[in-house]
């Protein structure tokens, strides 16, 4: 059964389009992911397929009876309170309180009105909405979802992971969630500068055929210098031979040496790195602190944290546990009620939070960054062409920007600020996969210190060395190891019981602060912490890259040395030293997964 069939539609946005002449086809079953760049026209394709944006040309035909039920990006809540928002659905009020608390919007906000939800919870009673309309008897034909991620925790993420994966109708993505994108889609639909291509086989079948476009756009370039350069020169042969030249051959050569293929939106290797300023051997240390709003007065307790120069934490739990009140305290935007908070004199704080600064609409992009009170000069040029923003868009006003355009904007504004204490809050909402990619590479390289709280679980992957606990009891102790040993702990159970061991010896006098060195240890090395193993197996990670990419080179220009014995002869021993200093860093890195190891099995 065909639910929706695009023919030739096409959307634009003033200065260019966002995709051209696209045809798409959804049958029952399907599950498509779209995927690109912030501002390529995800949200206005989704907007085509729900019937709620007329195409500029193009036909779209829907199946008879078609029922859709549709999650937008800035959803618009009916009902007076919460729970009446969402709607009885089909099994009655109890799915629609169900699923409210599946998705971290428990019994004490169900009759909370409509006006006093804050913006995340608004989302949450949406998609709770959007879910129970797709359920029952006779399910949705169509469910279509802008970004649901967003404002969910990790256990709610995948709990709707599930509930997606069980779906009967058909099924169409936006979204930042690496993982999601994975387990639930079976096609992925990428917008690439107005045109749209289509790959089987879910994200990792995506990333795969893009990677063939591109190698295939690089071969194809290779092909057109090669014949350029050979109609250049055949152009280049002197005026009297130019006017025999049939017209049609001259125009053919002209257009053959000006017209390149698309390459990559994006270049994989962009330097983010602008001159951050080293941090002392004090950074920010937390003791005993606690806070708490309202009738929870103790939302965290006994938080004791040091942060050091290349830390790599993160900052896990459920909604409402108080992730972004920790980082706020951090920050210093929040006074704890209890402990004190102490910044290193070269601490220098930047804070990327979820709501993001205000914007300017009339403001250009590079006035933005540069500031109300300051003229934009190259410097500001760059940095903005380094997170993509071309010579185009940062003249453009930001009141032209997509959702996901401003949020990088802001992610930029922080950076420009050249903090060496970064703290993240949520920073992958509503931003593409691409930035994402590139983000994580940046802060791998970055020399300063990293707190970030965050839902996505990719993300968590690729950033973080450790993780600090707020299970909704409290504060819950910091794990090595990052995301991956945390998620691994709480699937056998063990969290839970650890927290409850750690309150029992509170109530004993114990405390959560950390205990005397015993007598035995006074004199023994100090080992080093999991993050800076983390920093240092990087560090190597990096060296056996460019001693790989050094013998390649040299075994390359060893087969084109020929019967030169001299020249053979100092290439073999360069060889002989690369690969020699190669096995050396595997040595390193072997050694330093391992005593990584031993410490998270000491810790945990």
């Amino acid at each position: 059964m065909v639910l929706v069939d695009l023919e030739g539609v096409t959307m634009t946005r003033p200065g260019r389009p966002l995709f051209e002449d696209l045809s798409l086809t959804l049958a029952a079953g399907d599950r498509l992911g779209i995927v690109g760049l912030n501002g390529s026209g995800k949200s206005t394709l989704l907007g085509v397929l729900a019937g709620t944006i007329e195409p500029e040309s193009g036909v779209v035909r829907r199946g008879r009876g078609l029922r859709t039920a549709v999650l937008d990006q800035d959803p618009v809540l009916e009902g007076s309170t919460a729970i009446e928002a969402v709607g009885d659905g089909p099994a009655g009020r109890w799915e629609a309180a169900a699923v409210l608390d599946r998705l971290g919007i428990g019994t004490d906000l169900h009759d909370r009105p409509v006006g006093a939800l804050s913006g995340g919870q608004a989302k949450r009673v949406a998609l709770a909405r959007t879910l129970v309309t797709g359920s029952g008897n006779e399910p949705t034909d169509l469910l279509i979802l802008d970004e649901p991620t967003n404002h969910l925790d990790i256990d709610a993420i995948a709990w709707l992971e599930e509930r997606l994966a069980a779906l009967a109708g058909g099924l169409v993505l936006v979204t930042h969630d690496r993982h999601l994108l994975d387990a639930v889609t079976t096609r992925i639909l990428e917008l690439d500068r107005g045109t749209g291509h289509l790959h089987d086989g879910g994200y990792v079948g995506y990333l795969d055929g893009r990677a063939r476009r591109e190698e295939q756009a690089a071969e194809a370039e290779q092909v057109r210098r090669n014949l350029a350069r050979r109609e250049l020169a055949w152009l280049r042969r002197g005026a009297p031979a130019r006017t025999r030249k049939p017209k049609a051959h001259v125009e053919a050569a002209t257009a053959l040496i000006s017209n390149r293929p698309q390459g990559p939106a994006r270049g994989a290797d962009l330097d983010l790195h602008f001159g951050t300023p080293r941090l002392g051997d004090k950074v920010i240390e937390l003791s005993g602190v606690g806070h708490g709003w309202g009738d929870d007065p103790d939302l965290f307790t006994a938080v004791d944290l040091s942060l050091d120069r290349r830390e790599r934490l993160g900052v896990v739990g459920v909604n409402g546990s108080g992730k972004s009140t920790l980082l706020d305290i951090i920050a210093g935007r929040i006074e704890p009620r209890a402990g004190t908070v102490e910044r290193g004199p070269t601490a220098q704080l930047g804070y990327h939070d979820q709501l993001g600064r205000d914007l300017d609409g009339s403001s250009s992009v590079l006035q933005t960054i540069a500031g109300p009170h300051e003229t934009p000069d190259w410097t500001h040029s760059r940095l903005a062409e380094r997170f993509w923003f071309d010579a185009d868009a940062q003249r453009s006003p930001v009141e032209l920007l997509s959702g996901g355009e401003r949020r990088r904007l802001q992610l930029v504004m922080t950076l420009a600020a050249k903090p060496n204490v970064l703290l993240l809050d949520e920073p992958t909402n509503d931003l593409d996969v691409d930035t994402l990619r590139v983000l994580e590479d940046f802060l791998d390289e970055w020399p300063g210190a990293l707190v970030v709280v965050s839902h996505d679980r990719a993300f968590l992957e690729r950033t973080v060395a450790d993780v600090v606990i707020l299970d909704g009891q409290g504060f819950a102790g910091r794990r090595p190891g990052g995301y991956a040993v945390w998620e691994q702990e709480r699937r056998a159970g063990r969290v839970r019981g650890k927290a409850s061991g750690r309150r029992s010896d509170m109530a004993r006098g114990g405390g959560s602060r950390r205990q005397a060195p015993k007598s035995e240890d006074v004199g023994r090395p100090r080992r080093r912490t999991p993050s800076t193993l983390g920093h240092l197996m990087r560090e190597a990670e990096k060296a056996m890259r460019r001693l790989e990419q050094q013998a390649e080179r040299l075994t390359a220009e060893l087969g084109e040395a020929g019967s030169d014995h001299d020249e053979v002869a100092r290439l073999g021993q360069a060889l002989a030293d690369a690969q020699a200093e190669l096995a050396e860093a595997e040595e390193r890195w072997l050694d330093l997964a391992s005593e990584l190891e031993d410490r998270t099995t000491d810790r945990t």
